[in-house]
């Protein structure tokens, strides 16, 4: 499989955020227990996508999210 076809790939299967998700972390509160790792809060690229480094978690924000910043 091609680079653009695994981004594709894990894109399709991202966990989509909302706003009051933020801040986000992984491992989410939805992963079992037996796949955790160290907590890392997740910061969101200009397309609304981010990675975890530990486990490859794609996440992104749901269309029309506003993220607000303290």
């Amino acid at each position: 499989m091609t680079n653009a076809n695994t981004s594709a790939a894990a894109a399709t299967n991202a966990v989509e955020l909302d706003g009051k998700d933020l801040p986000a972390h992984c491992p989410n509160p939805a992963m079992p227990l037996w796949s955790s790792h160290p907590r890392v809060f997740l910061e969101f690229n200009h397309d609304g996508v981010a990675k975890c480094p530990y486990c490859g978690t794609a996440y992104r924000l749901k269309p029309g999210t506003v993220v607000g910043h303290h």
